[in-house]
C-alpha cells in the first residue's frame, strides 16, 4: 500500500513535505526580518514620540478609524508627515506584513491537509497510515512544532507593540487592504500583541503562551496522536547513535525539544495529566532541564513550567538539589577525562590509519563523551537560560558552576579540541571511504600472487634455497590464490568470513607442514596474512560512522550561546595567532547547525533553499568576522604606537652625517621597539592566513578577504570616530575654532595615511586603494545621510550604496541640528561667513568683519579642507550646499507668496508703479519721487527678502570657492584627467549645439548616462560655474522682475562706493554685502525664464536714464550714489555670467557706461 511515502508521486508525503519546507523559510525570514525593524515603530525615545507619535497607530486604530485619520486631515503638516513616512517605510512594512502573512497561510495550509487527510482526499491515506510511517511521522510532528516555534521566534524577536503598529501602518498605505481576499482581519487576530517581553526581568503575561498557539484552532485528535507519538517513540532514530543508557536524554533531545513546544497545543497536560508528565520528565528530562528548541533558541524548563502544576510537580526530582549535584560532578569528571583522551589522540602523528581503523568503537565513544559533556554544560551554566529574578533557579546554577569545577577558558578549549578531533578524525574518513575499494583490490592482489609465487617455489621450478618439491603444497596453494581472488567486494559479510578462514588455514599450514624452518616461506606467509587482515580493516570503513559522528558532533544548541565565548576566543588569538587554525575547525563544526532546518527545504526541492542557506551561513561568516576582528583591532594598536615612535621618537637622517654623530642618529632602542611591533604585526597576518579557504555553509571564506576586510572595518571605524571628534565646534568661541580643528584633524589623517602606508607590505594589502575607497566611503555616506534632512523619500541604511554590512560605518550620534560631521563643518563655515557680519572682498577671496575690519577667513580655508578630507570631502561639502540652496530658494517662493502676492497694498503699490514706468524704453517724468515712493511703500518686506536673497549669495560664493580650489588640485594632481575632461566636455556641448542647430546630428538618448555620468566628474574636478545651475522648477510669477528691481533699488542707499574695494556697506548697524547680494539676485533670475532677467535689466537701465535726466535738468554736477550702484550691478552681473557687455548696454547709453568710473 505505503508507496515511499518521499517519492515524487506521492501527493501526500509532497504536500506534507512541502508545508514543514516553507516552515523553515519562513522562521529565516523572520529572523532576516527581526534586524531590520525601524527604530521609529519602537517609539522609543521622546523626540521620535513626539514626532511620529500621531501617525503610528497600534490596534486601538480599529476601534476608530475614521476618527484617527479625520484628525490627521485636519492638519496639512501631519498629512505631508504621514506622507512621507508612507514613502520612507512603504517597502520594509510591506516585507513585514507579507512574512506575518505567511506564518497565517502557514498554519491554514497545515488545517487544510488535516482536513484533506480526514475526508480521505488521499488515497488510502488516513492520519493513522501516515503516522505509522516513518517519514510521515516524522513530517507530521516537525509541522506542528514549527508553527509554534514561529510563534514563539515573532514573540521573542518583534514585540507586540511593534508588530502591531506596523500592520496597522500596512493596513493605511497599502492598496491591498481593499481586496476582497485579503485576509488581513485573521492576520491581525493572530498576531495582536500578547503582552510579552523579551526584556530580562520582565513578567510572563497569564496562560502564555497556550493562549497565544490557541488563537487559530487546530484539530485536538491531530495534537493528541502527535503528542502520543513523540512520547513513546524515538521518531528520528538517534538512539542507535548513542548506545549507551546515560547519553539517551542527549540522543532524544531534539524530540525533546518539539515535545516541549507541542505540549502548549495542549496544555491540559501541563496542568493536570500528572502520570503524563512524570513519563515525559523521566524520558526526556531526568538529568537536564535547560534545553534548545531551534537553532540555540535556549528555555529553562524551571522557569518555563512554573505555571502548570503537573508539569512542575514532575520536574521537581530533576531539579531537586541532589541530583543537580550528582550531574554536575559526573559531566564533571567526564569532561576531564575525555579531555586528556583527545588530547592524546591530537598529538602528532598519533591518529594513524591502522591505529584508527582498529580503535573505531573507542575513538567514536570517546567523542560522544566530549559532545555529551559540552553540551551539558554550555546549556546549565549559560546566563541567558537563568531569570535573575528567580531564586531557586539562581541557587541551581551556583551549585552547578562549584561542583561542575566550571571554568569558559577550560570548556572552551575543550571545544576547540574536539572540533579538532572531529574535523581530523571524518577527514581520514572521507579519504579512505574514497580509497576503499582501490586499497581492497590492491591487498587482494598482493596476497594472491604471494601465494601463487610459493606455489611455484613448491613445483620445483623456482629455485628458493634448500625447498624440496612438494606437490600437495604447491596445489594447496594454488587453491588458496584462487579463493584470494575469487573475494567479492560487494558481498562484504561472505568476502569478510571468508577471509578470516584463509587466515586461519594459513597459520595452520605454517604449523602442519613444519615450514617455520624456512624463514622465507614463513614471510610470504606472514605477508599474505597481513594483507588479509588490511582486507578486514579496508571492508569494515563504513559510512554509517561518519554519519553517527554527523549526529553527534551537532552543534547547533550553541548557534547563540556560542557568542559567550567570543572574548575568550579573541584572547587566546591575541596570545597566539595561530590558533585560528583550531576555530576553523571550530566554525565548521558550527556550520553542522545549518542541516537542521535545510534538510527538508532541500527533500522538498524548494527555491527557498538558496536564500535560507545564504541567510544562515551570513550569519555565521559575520560571527567568524567578529571573533576575528581583534587581528586587525590588535595590528592597529601596534600601528598607533609605531607611528607615534616615527613621529615623535625618531629622527631623520641627512644626506650628509658626521661619523661622530652616527650613535646619536642609529637610535638603537626606539628603532628596535619599531621592528618588534611590525613583527607582532606581521605575526597576526600570518595566523589569520594559515585559516586556509573555508566553505562556511555555502559561502566561500577566503582569509586574505577576511583579514582585508577586517582592516578596512577597523579604519573606517577609527577615521569615522576621529572624523565626528573633530569637527565639533563651540559657537561661542572667538575667534571661530574651524582653521585649529581642521590643521588637528589633518595631522591625525595623515597619521593614520602614514601608518597605512608603512604597514601595507607587512600585511600585503594595497594600502592607498583601501584608504581612499573607504575614506571616500565614509564622507560619502555622511554627505548623504547629511542631504537626508533635505529629502521627502530618505535613503535607509539598508538602501545606501555606501553602507554595507560587513564593514558598516558607524552611525555616531548627533551634537546639534546637524546629523554628520560634513554638516557641523558646513554650518560652521556658513556661521563665520555671514553676510550681515562679515564682508567678503571679491578681489582678494577673503572675508572680513564688518565691525573690526579683522580677517575673518579666505581661500586658505579650503585648501585645508582639501588636505584633512580630501577631494571627498570638497565634493561632499557642495553637494550639502546645493542642497541647502534648494532649500533657500524653495522658501523664498513661499515666502514670496506670503508676503507679495497676498497682501493688497503691496499688489496696489507696484500696479502703480508699472502704470508709471511702461513703457521701459521711456524715461520716467520726476523719477525720483515715484521710486521713493513705491520704495517707502513695501519698506517692510524687504528684510526678509534681503536675508534670502544673501544666504543665496553666501553659499553660491562658497560653492564658487569651492569649485576653485577642485580645479587647481586636479589640474595639479592629475592633469591629464583634467585636460580630457575639459576637452570631453567642450566637445559634448559643441555636440548638442550642433544637434540644435540641425536635429538630424546625434543627440544622447533618454537611457543614455553619459550625461549625468560626466556632471558627477566634472563637478568633482571642479570644472563647472555653480551661477548657472538651475536649482529648482519654477512657475510663472507676476511682478516679478518690478519686485526684485524695486528690493535692489532699494538696497543701494545702504551702500557706497568705495575705490580699492567696490561697494561697501555704509553702517555696519544696518548689514548689506554686495557680493552674496549680486550673486544672490542673479542666481534667482537663473531659475526663471530669460524674459524676466530682460525686464529686470531694462527696469536698471530706465532708472539709470531717468535720474540721470532729473539730475542733468537740476544741473547737478556729480552722478548720483544710487546711480553709480546701478551701474556697478549691470557691470558686475555681465562680469559673473560671462554674457557680452552688450546685454547691459541695449539698456544704458554706452557712453554713460565707459565714462561713469572717471567721474567717481
Amino acid at each position: 500500500m505505503m508507496l515511499d511515502f518521499l517519492a515524487e508521486n506521492n501527493l501526500c508525503g509532497q504536500a506534507i513535505l512541502r508545508i514543514v519546507s516553507c516552515g523553515n523559510a519562513i522562521i529565516a525570514e523572520l529572523l532576516r526580518l527581526s534586524e531590520f525593524i525601524p527604530a521609529v515603530f519602537r517609539l522609543k525615545d521622546r523626540a521620535d514620540q513626539q514626532k511620529y507619535g500621531d501617525i503610528i497607530f497600534d490596534f486601538s486604530y480599529f476601534k476608530g478609524p475614521e476618527l484617527c485619520e479625520s484628525k490627521l486631515e485636519a492638519k496639512p503638516e501631519l498629512q505631508d508627515l504621514d506622507e512621507e513616512f508612507r514613502e520612507n517605510n512603504i517597502e520594509i512594512v510591506t516585507r513585514f506584513y507579507l512574512a506575518f502573512q505567511s506564518v497565517h497561510k502557514y498554519i491554514v495550509d497545515l488545517n487544510r491537509y488535516l482536513d484533506d487527510l480526514n475526508e480521505g482526499v488521499y488515497i488510502q491515506q488516513t492520519l493513522e497510515t501516515v503516522l505509522l510511517n516513518e517519514d510521515g511521522k516524522q513530517l507530521l510532528c516537525e509541522a506542528l512544532y514549527l508553527y509554534g516555534v514561529m510563534l514563539l521566534v515573532i514573540d521573542q524577536k518583534i514585540e507586540g507593540e511593534v508588530r502591531e503598529r506596523m500592520l496597522v501602518s500596512y493596513y493605511r498605505y497599502s492598496a491591498a487592504r481593499s481586496s476582497a481576499d485579503s485576509n488581513m482581519d485573521d492576520i491581525c487576530k493572530l498576531l495582536r500583541s500578547t503582552g510579552y517581553s523579551s526584556q530580562p526581568g520582565a513578567k510572563r503575561p497569564p496562560s502564555y503562551p497556550e493562549s497565544y498557539f490557541q488563537r487559530v484552532p487546530i484539530n485536538e485528535a491531530f495534537i493528541s496522536m502527535v503528542i502520543g507519538r513523540l512520547r513513546s517513540d524515538d521518531i528520528y532514530n538517534q538512539v542507535s547513535a548513542y548506545p549507551l543508557p546515560e547519553h539517551r536524554s542527549t540522543a532524544l533531545a531534539n524530540q525533546a525539544a518539539m515535545l516541549y513546544v507541542i505540549l502548549y497545543f495542549d496544555p491540559s497536560i501541563l496542568h493536570t495529566h500528572q502520570a503524563k508528565m512524570r513519563e515525559i520528565v523521566d524520558k526526556y528530562f531526568p538529568d537536564n532541564w535547560v534545553i534548545s528548541i531551534y537553532m540555540g533558541i535556549t528555555v529553562n524548563l524551571g522557569d518555563a513550567w512554573e505555571p502548570y502544576k503537573a508539569a512542575k510537580t514532575a520536574l521537581n526530582n530533576t531539579l531537586d538539589l541532589s541530583n543537580v549535584k550528582e550531574q554536575a560532578s559526573r559531566y564533571a569528571t567526564v569532561s576531564e577525562r575525555v579531555h586528556a583522551q583527545v588530547q592524546q589522540f591530537l598529538k602528532e602523528g598519533y591518529l594513524r590509519e591502522e591505529m584508527v581503523l582498529d580503535n573505531i568503537p573507542r575513538l567514536l565513544n570517546c567523542l560522544r563523551d566530549c559532545n555529551v559533556a559540552i553540551r551539558w554544560l554550555m546549556l546549565h551554566t549559560a546566563d541567558s537560560a537563568c531569570d535573575p529574578n528567580n531564586k531557586r533557579l539562581r541557587q541551581i546554577k551556583d551549585q552547578i558552576l562549584t561542583d561542575s569545577r566550571y571554568n569558559p577558558k577550560i570548556l572552551f578549549q575543550l571545544l576547540l579540541d574536539t572540533a579538532q578531533f572531529e574535523f581530523i578524525l571524518k577527514e581520514m574518513f572521507k579519504q579512505m571511504l574514497s580509497e576503499k575499494q582501490a586499497k581492497w583490490e590492491y591487498y587482494k592482489k598482493e596476497g594472491s600472487e604471494r601465494m601463487t609465487e610459493l606455489a611455484d617455489v613448491f613445483s620445483g621450478v623456482k629455485p628458493l634455497t634448500r625447498v624440496e618439491k612438494n606437490e600437495n603444497l604447491q596445489a594447496w596453494f594454488r587453491e588458496i590464490s584462487k579463493q584470494i581472488l575469487s573475494l567479492n567486494y560487494d558481498d562484504s559479510t561472505a568476502a569478510g568470513r571468508k577471509t578470516v578462514q584463509l587466515i586461519q588455514a594459513l597459520e595452520e599450514v605454517q604449523e602442519f607442514h613444519q615450514l617455520e624452518s624456512n624463514l622465507q616461506v614463513c614471510q610470504f606467509l606472514a605477508d599474505t596474512r597481513k594483507f588479509l587482515h588490511q582486507m578486514i580493516r579496508t571492508i569494515n570503513i563504513k559510512e554509517e560512522v561518519l554519519i553517527t559522528m554527523q549526529i553527534v558532533g551537532d552543534l547547533s544548541f550553541a548557534w547563540q550561546l556560542i557568542d559567550s565565548f567570543t572574548s575568550i576566543m579573541q584572547e587566546s588569538i591575541r596570545v597566539n595567532p595561530s590558533m585560528v587554525t583550531k576555530l576553523r575547525a571550530t566554525f565548521l563544526k558550527l556550520a553542522s547547525a545549518l542541516d537542521l532546518p535545510l534538510l527538508r527545504i532541500n527533500q522538498a526541492n524548494s527555491p527557498d533553499l538558496l536564500s535560507v542557506s545564504q541567510y544562515y551561513s551570513g550569519e555565521l561568516v559575520s560571527y567568524v568576522r567578529k571573533v576575528l576582528q581583534i587581528i586587525p583591532e590588535s595590528m592597529f594598536t601596534s600601528l598607533l604606537k609605531i607611528i607615534k615612535l616615527q613621529t615623535h621618537d625618531i629622527i631623520e637622517v641627512p644626506t650628509r652625517l658626521d661619523k661622530d654623530k652616527l650613535r646619536d642618529y642609529a637610535q638603537l632602542s626606539p628603532r628596535y621597539e619599531v621592528a618588534k611591533l611590525t613583527h607582532a604585526i606581521s605575526i597576526f597576518t600570518e595566523g589569520i592566513l594559515m585559516m586556509k579557504t573555508t566553505l562556511v555553509g555555502i559561502i566561500k571564506v577566503d582569509p586574505k578577504q577576511l583579514l582585508e576586510d577586517g582592516i578596512r572595518k577597523e579604519l573606517v571605524k577609527r577615521v569615522a570616530f576621529a572624523l565626528h571628534r573633530g569637527l565639533i565646534f563651540n559657537p561661542r568661541a572667538k575667534p571661530s575654532e574651524l582653521m585649529p580643528k581642521l590643521k588637528e584633524l589633518g595631522a591625525t589623517m595623515d597619521g593614520f595615511h602614514r601608518s597605512f602606508e608603512y604597514i601595507q607590505d607587512y600585511v600585503n594589502i594595497y594600502g592607498l586603494k583601501i584608504w581612499q575607497e573607504e575614506v571616500s566611503r565614509i564622507i560619502n555616506y555622511n554627505v548623504e545621510q547629511e542631504c537626508n534632512n533635505f529629502l521627502r523619500t530618505k535613503i535607509q541604511d539598508w538602501q545606501s550604496m555606501y553602507q554595507s554590512t560587513h564593514i558598516p560605518i558607524p552611525k555616531l550620534p548627533p551634537v546639534d541640528e546637524s546629523v554628520t560631521f560634513i554638516g557641523r563643518l558646513c554650518r560652521e563655515i556658513l556661521r563665520i561667513t555671514d553676510p550681515k557680519m562679515t564682508c567678503h572682498i571679491d578681489q582678494l577671496n577673503t572675508w572680513y568683519d564688518m565691525k573690526t575690519h579683522q580677517e575673518v577667513t579666505s581661500s586658505r580655508l579650503f585648501s585645508e579642507i582639501q588636505t584633512t578630507l580630501g577631494t571627498f570631502g570638497l565634493n561632499g561639502l557642495d553637494r550639502l550646499l546645493c542642497f541647502m540652496i534648494v532649500k533657500e530658494l524653495q522658501n523664498f517662493l513661499s515666502m514670496f507668496q506670503k508676503i507679495i502676492l497676498r497682501d493688497r497694498t503691496v499688489q496696489d503699490t507696484l500696479k502703480t508703479l508699472m502704470n508709471a514706468v511702461s513703457p521701459l524704453k521711456s524715461i520716467v517724468a520726476n523719477s525720483n519721487k515715484i521710486y521713493l515712493s513705491a520704495i517707502a511703500k513695501t519698506q517692510k518686506i524687504w528684510t526678509v527678502y534681503l536675508e534670502a536673497i544673501m544666504k543665496v549669495g553666501q553659499m553660491q560664493i562658497l560653492r564658487q570657492q569651492i569649485a576653485n580650489e577642485l580645479n587647481y588640485s586636479c589640474r595639479f594632481d592629475s592633469k591629464h584627467l583634467a585636460a580630457a575632461l575639459e576637452n570631453l566636455n567642450k566637445a559634448l556641448l559643441a555636440d548638442i549645439e550642433a544637434h540644435y542647430q540641425d536635429p538630424s546630428l546625434p543627440y544622447p538618448k533618454e537611457d543614455n548616462t553619459l550625461l549625468y555620468e560626466i556632471t558627477a566628474y566634472l563637478e568633482a574636478a571642479g570644472i563647472h560655474n555653480p551661477l548657472n545651475k538651475i536649482y529648482i522648477t519654477t512657475k510663472r510669477l507676476p511682478y516679478f522682475p518690478i519686485v526684485n528691481f524695486l528690493f535692489l533699488i532699494a538696497q543701494l542707499p545702504k551702500l557706497q562706493y568705495n575705490k580699492n574695494l567696490g561697494m561697501v556697506c555704509r553702517k555696519p548697524a544696518d548689514p548689506v554685502d554686495w557680493p552674496p547680494l549680486v550673486l544672490g539676485l542673479l542666481t534667482l533670475l537663473k531659475q526663471f525664464h530669460s524674459r524676466y532677467t530682460e525686464q529686470f535689466l531694462a527696469l536698471i537701465g530706465q532708472f539709470i536714464r531717468s535720474t540721470v535726466e532729473q539730475c542733468t535738468s537740476q544741473k547737478i554736477p556729480e552722478m548720483p550714489a544710487d546711480v553709480v550702484g546701478a551701474l556697478l550691478f549691470l557691470e558686475d552681473y555681465v562680469r559673473y555670467t560671462k554674457l557680452p557687455r552688450r546685454v547691459a548696454e541695449a539698456h544704458v547709453p554706452n557712453f554713460i557706461f565707459d565714462e561713469f568710473r572717471t567721474v567717481l
